[in-house]
Order: C-alpha cells, then structure tokens, then sequence
C-alpha cells in the first residue's frame, strides 16, 4: 500500500509541476518558484549551500537558478560575514510580490479541483502529506 500511496503522489507531483510549469513561464521556472516559495516559508539570510541542500541540487545548479533570480530582481546575494568564501540570499519585495503572483496565479487554475474533494478529504490528504514530509526530510 505505501507504495501505492508514494506512486499516487509521484504521479500527482508530475502532472501538478507540469501544470504550474506552464502557468508559471515566462517570468519563472519551477526551480526559481520553489526557491522563491521556501525563503517565504523559512525566512532570509540562507546560504547557497544551504539553499542547494535543502533543494537537493548541485551547488552549481542553485548558484544559476540564484543568479537568475538575482538577475530579474527577486533575490539579492551578499557576502557571508562568518564565511569569507560564502553566500547569504534573501528575498526582494520584487521577490515576494513574484511568489504571491505566482501563488495567486496557481491558486486559481487548482480552484476546480475543490468540487472533487471535500474539505474532510482535503484536511486528512494535508495531514497525510504533511506527515510524509517531514518522515522524508528526516531521512534524507
């Protein structure tokens, strides 16, 4: 059943991150939206190697998908002051008016998914993911 559960979701994020691809082009890709998404969820001052960690990326990808960012505005990267060869980004207002766009933007085109769950199934699908999440994000 659990590998069931984990093709279901594999399935459903492929198709969803296919969506969002479409809706979020031109002014994001999906890796620049996620970047953006979790400085909103977690706060500034992140380091790239940190940001690529988390992502589960190179840090030669984080450092282009940082440099794009940076490039349209929506991050800004300054030195480390307790690593003299490190990084620290943090989200611009422009940055978080992109995310909140882009949200709004996907909020929108999953609006009719609504009518095929309930508020129950949704709350239980939450916490069942949420869960899974966090089993996952300890045992990387």
């Amino acid at each position: 059943m659990l590998f069931q559960l984990m093709n279901e979701v594999g399935i459903v994020a492929q198709l969803s991150q296919n969506r969002a691809s479409r809706l979020l082009a031109p002014d994001l890709n999906m890796s620049q939206f996620i970047v953006l998404n979790h400085f909103v969820r977690v706060g500034d001052d992140k380091s790239l190697s940190h940001l690529a960690r988390v992502m589960e990326v190179t840090k030669g990808a984080m450092t282009n998908t940082m440099s794009r960012l940076e490039s349209k505005g929506y991050i800004e990267i300054r030195p480390d002051p307790d690593d003299g060869r490190g990084k620290l980004a943090r989200l611009t207002p422009d940055g978080r008016t992109a995310r909140n766009r882009a949200v709004e933007c996907l909020s929108q085109s999953l609006a009719p998914l609504a009518s095929t769950l309930t508020d129950t199934e949704m709350n239980a699908a939450l916490l069942a993911l949420s869960k899974a999440r966090i089993w996952f994000d300890q045992n990387r």
